[in-house]
């Protein structure tokens, strides 16, 4: 999402380009890298345009800018919308990617992007996650043609940072406004607050749409600790994976069935196999692939 599709005439001219975030903290939505370049020469003017870090504005004022720089000839503008079930994904898995991990893949994301259309950058300034030194370091060890200021407050010091935070701002409220939960239950509601763990009408709608197995909704992101304190009674489950070759479950506390029994759902060995062996209830993953359990070679 952004201004790339057009090729701005002043392409070709060394430019500059901000980076900044939004939504780093919240339990609730996406994450959003929002990135704003224009000519060098254009830098004086930009300072005029009263933008600001988006945190000191009120939303329609955001609104207003980003109308205002969207449609200014001399900008370009770009965002990184990042889901939160691929947060999630990335921070809970084998190998966890941290969120400045991610932070900074996206940074390059955007660099890489305003590139490859053909903005000749020389100068990126970025409001820093983790250490300044090193995060400037990484990103210049990436891309050696381009002087990177990495700094704490960089959107309340560089105007050309300011720009992208309205950009990155606006677009994750709107995200988070118009979102569209996969979830289809009647009592699914959207009075979700800002999203803030410490937020009272947040931690209420968590609290109300937690399930006991199947966790929250899509627009929560599973990783936060936040949500680990809502799941002290949830059902226990022993996957497959955590027996061995005799059934016996081989994780340290010896249970040795799927734990579903106060939902309801404990089902007798000869149940789950007929169940197995026709396929039903089984993941997606194996049914598209027509993977079958084999107990016998």
């Amino acid at each position: 999402m952004g201004s790339e599709a057009m090729v701005p005439e002043w392409a070709s001219e060394p430019c500059i380009m901000g980076i900044d975030e939004a939504g780093r903290g919240p339990v609730l939505g996406p994450m959003v890298y929002g990135c704003l370049y224009c000519p060098l020469s254009y830098k004086k003017t930009l300072a005029t345009l009263s933008f600001a870090d988006s945190k000191t504005l009120k939303e329609d004022k955001r609104e207003e800018l980003f109308e205002a720089l969207k449609a200014n000839d001399s900008i370009g503008w770009a965002v990184d919308v990042i889901d939160p079930k691929e947060l999630s994904a990335k921070m809970l898995k084998k190998n966890k990617i941290n969120l400045n991990e991610i932070s900074h893949d996206s940074a390059m994301g955007l660099v890489d992007r305003v590139l490859k259309i053909g903005v000749l950058l020389t100068e990126v300034y970025i409001d820093t996650v983790g250490d300044p030194g090193k995060y400037e370091a990484k990103m210049s060890k990436n891309f050696p043609s381009i002087k990177f200021v990495v700094a704490k407050k960089a959107d309340s010091l560089y105007p050309v940072v300011s720009g992208a935070s309205i950009a990155a701002k606006v677009t994750r409220d709107r995200a988070v406004r118009d979102w569209v939960l996969d979830e289809t239950a009647d009592n699914m509601l959207r009075n979700f607050g800002s999203g803030y763990p410490g937020d009272p009408t947040t931690k209420s709608w968590l609290e109300n749409h937690k399930h006991s197995i199947f966790g929250f909704p899509t627009l929560v992101r599973f990783s936060w600790g936040t949500c680990s304190t809502y799941f002290k009674t949830g059902a226990e489950v022993l996957w497959e994976s955590d027996l061995d070759e005799d059934g016996n479950g081989n994780n340290s506390n010896g249970k040795r069935q799927l734990k579903l029994n106060n939902m309801g759902f404990t089902t007798s060995k000869k149940r789950s196999e007929e169940i197995e062996s026709s396929g039903k209830g089984r993941s997606r993953f194996f049914q598209a692939r027509k993977l079958e359990h084999l107990t016998h070679f």
